[in-house]
């Protein structure tokens, strides 16, 4: 083999054992050397070095660990620098527009959620908005001068590739360049990622939340409409350009009740939250205020509650049964609307998943709650800002000034 070709595929194995580093840090938090080297396979001098390099960096620190009353000196502790690369979240919703600033290793330095009137709004005011809400917090250290990404979750479909919206019914939008004209009006001195809201939520609950350790996840997270991702594997599956997932508009019920993508009988026009108020005897675009009372409602054993509740419980548990059977997943997590009412549902779920999912699949199956709550899409579109950086710690390891400059 020829010198150059040697010195390359060393290079290639040096940058993927930064990678599965940063990686383990990043999702399981401070470890010792030796954890490392049991995590990652690699040795105890390769684990040495390349620590070395991330701490030149200021990336990683290293500090010495508590004993453990056993004989030899204790393994030091590597711990990310949480300002030492910072991503800026943002989120639209239907009813709320957020912004956050992540540090490495999934640490909150400052998060603002405002909740906005339910309507259709412009893209103009929607990205008037958001720039506005994220001024502040990228004016503070450390996001000023450590800024390496921006990821915004959405609640449409998303082309990953330039964060094109063709759609997103309960914004009341079509075709929307929104990665370019945030990019844009953020001025933005990052690469900035956009997904659908259902499919960064998943990556978050895996990272962080009630699927962490878990490779084969289906999130389904509901509100006004309904969506889903999946991580299949320990990857996310999203579909050819990033459209996959709209589970909200499989069709399953022929005479259903029309939905805002055009369709009719769409599954989230049956246990979409505009579904749950309606049968409750509540406004249908009430929000979240009236759902809350809806579920006040069946706690006082309101009939009508109860059977509003009854009717998403038995449809959600229709849907999930046939994603069930095509996905075969290890853990379904109820994100938003689902997550709030699985208490009342519970049986009523389990019971159409034993009645219509296939025995072999069922059997594997768990479904839980969402642990990180509204914030999930917020947190999951920070993980896809730091993706880059976890794919590739390498390029982040040349001086900043370099960087910026080549920015």
């Amino acid at each position: 083999m020829r010198p150059h070709a040697i010195g390359q595929r060393s290079e290639t194995v040096r940058r993927a054992n930064l990678s599965a580093i940063v990686r383990e840090l990043h999702t399981r938090g401070p470890l010792s050397r030796s954890e490392l080297v049991a995590s990652t396979g690699l040795t105890r001098s390769a684990i040495r070095g390349l620590i070395g390099e991330l701490v030149a960096a200021d990336l990683v620190s290293e500090e010495r660990a508590a004993p453990l009353g056993t004989p030899g000196r204790p393994s030091p502790l590597v711990r990310l620098n949480s300002e030492g690369a910072v991503v800026l979240a943002l989120e639209i919703a239907v009813d709320s527009l957020a912004a956050a600033a992540v540090g490495l290793g999934g640490e909150v330095l400052d998060l603002v959620r405002v909740d906005r009137p339910r309507g259709h709004f412009s893209v103009d005011e929607i990205v008037a908005d958001l720039v506005e809400l994220a001024a502040p917090i990228r004016a503070r250290p450390p996001t000023r001068g450590a800024l390496i990404g921006i990821g915004v979750a959405v609640v449409g479909v998303v082309r990953r590739s330039d964060g094109f919206v063709p759609m997103a019914p309960n914004l009341g939008w079509r075709d929307v360049p929104l990665g370019e004209r945030l990019a844009r009006a953020l001025d933005a001195p990052a690469p900035i990622s956009v997904a659908n809201e259902a499919d960064v939520g998943a990556l978050a609950e895996v990272r962080r939340g009630a699927a962490m350790g878990v490779d084969d996840v289906l999130f389904i997270s509901g509100e006004v409409g309904v969506g889903g991702g999946l991580i299949v594997d320990g990857k996310p599956l999203t579909g050819v350009a990033g459209y996959g997932g709209e589970v909200g508009h499989i069709p399953v019920n022929p005479n259903g009740a029309p939905c805002r993508c055009g369709s009719t009988g769409c599954w989230e026009t049956e246990v979409g939250e505009g579904a749950l108020l309606l049968r409750a005897g509540h406004p249908p675009g009430g929000g979240s205020a009236e759902v809350e009372a809806v579920l006040r409602e069946a706690e006082a054993g309101s009939p009508a509650a109860l059977g509003a509740l009854e009717h998403v419980g038995r449809w959600l548990g229709f849907g999930l049964a046939g994603l069930v059977n095509v996905f075969n997943p290890r853990l379904v997590v109820l994100g938003g609307l689902f997550g709030r009412i699985h208490p009342f549902v519970t049986k009523t779920l389990e019971d159409e998943l034993g009645r219509l999912a296939l025995p072999a699949s069922r059997k594997l199956v768990r479904v839980v709650p969402a642990t990180l709550g509204v914030d999930a899409p917020l947190l999951g579109a920070a993980e896809l800002a730091f993706e880059p950086l976890l794919a590739d710690p390498a390029i982040w390891l040349r001086p900043r000034d370099v960087l910026a400059a080549s920015a």
